[in-house]
């Protein structure tokens, strides 16, 4: 006999089944740190002994209009991970490494292969980083989402020693500026993306993006990169004295938000080749050159400001996705000027 509430179009049993087959998961992602289980009303996680003088740095963010592309396409294994790398990436702005995550998902009607498969996403992103998944919310509200459709988004909470915390200020003129390559779109622009792509130029998920050689739907589903191993190896030579996360807004938004008072940037936009995709959208989608670097990435995922002096220890040291230089830091307004 169904009860009341799953006349409504909640089901607690179908929740507590999908609940059982993610615990170990969510577990594989854990360390000693980890003093909770699953399923307790708070995750409980002890502060690592190697720290000195602890900050820590939180920051909470959702995947956006890019999930609508999963539903299209019924694949739901990466949504997660584009979260996660997006949360490592914006703390890693103020130095920080990742210490936990907490996830919040919420849908119209709960299914358990695909909670799993968007928990096995985020358990990859998290185990990848470093980072525990040690707790989150499962929300099944009728009526409050389209059919087949949900929301993610996450808290992710990490730390640095005080004294290597990255502000910026110590951002001077004649520091250069370097850039590191970004994988697609991330989490940013789909809204537009979307439109361009499926609306105005009615192509289908299966079909090739012209002069990319790949499927729409693996295009779009890029998974968004997270530039940690990167940074937490450069710092140990090189002196990052700023970093921006390119994500809405683009670079003419964010590379302001590190930038101290009096000071400026200049982007050489002939530094590096603005990925195809990219200009596939500006040009089907009739969109203005300023429009494009305020809306989408260009090609670059992470900004990174260092001294002159510096760039050499950059251009010896091997990485799995080689950063380059982009401009130099000017005095001036807390603008970004490109020529």
């Amino acid at each position: 006999m169904k009860s009341r509430y799953s006349e409504s179009g909640v089901d607690i049993d179908t929740a507590a089944r999908a609940m059982k087959g993610i615990s170990g998961l969510v577990k594989a992602t854990w360390g000693s740190e980890v003093l909770s289980e699953v399923g307790n009303f708070g995750g409980l996680f002890r502060l690592p002994s190697a720290y000195k003088e602890p900050v820590l740095v939180s920051s909470a963010d959702g995947v956006g209009t890019k999930l609508k592309v999963a539903f299209l396409a019924g694949r739901h294994d990466t949504v997660g991970e584009d979260l996660v790398n997006h949360c490592v990436n914006d703390i890693l702005v103020q130095g920080a490494e990742p210490l936990f995550f907490l996830d919040y998902f919420g849908c119209g009607k709960l299914s358990p292969e695909v909670i799993k498969s968007v928990i096995q996403g985020l358990a990859r992103g998290c185990s990848d980083n470093g980072c525990a998944l040690i707790g989150g919310e499962t929300a099944e509200m009728p009526g409050f989402y389209a059919e087949g459709e949900y929301d993610l988004a996450g808290c992710i909470v990490g730390a640095v020693e005080r004294d290597r915390i990255i502000d910026g200020g110590s951002i001077d003129p004649g520091d250069r500026v370097w850039a590191f390559p970004s994988s697609g779109l991330h989490t940013n622009g789909y809204s537009l993306a979307r439109k361009i792509i499926f609306e105005e130029k009615g192509l289908a998920l299966d079909d090739e993006i012209p002069g990319l050689d790949r499927s729409v739907v693996e295009v779009l589903l890029e998974v968004h990169r997270s530039y940690l191993p990167e940074i937490k190896s450069l710092r140990q030579e090189v002196d990052i004295r700023g970093l921006a996360h390119i994500t809405g807004g683009g670079m003419v938004d964010n590379i302001p938000r590190i930038l101290p008072p009096g000071i400026s940037v200049r982007i050489d936009r002939a530094s590096w080749a603005v990925p195809p995709l990219f200009r596939f959208l500006q040009e089907e989608g009739g969109v203005e050159e300023g429009e494009m670097f305020r809306v989408f990435n260009m090609g670059i995922g992470m900004v990174m400001i260092i001294p002159a002096a510096d760039e050499g220890k950059i251009e010896a040291r091997e990485c799995r996705w080689k950063p380059f230089r982009v401009g130099e830091v000017i005095s001036g307004e807390g603008e970004v000027l490109f020529v």
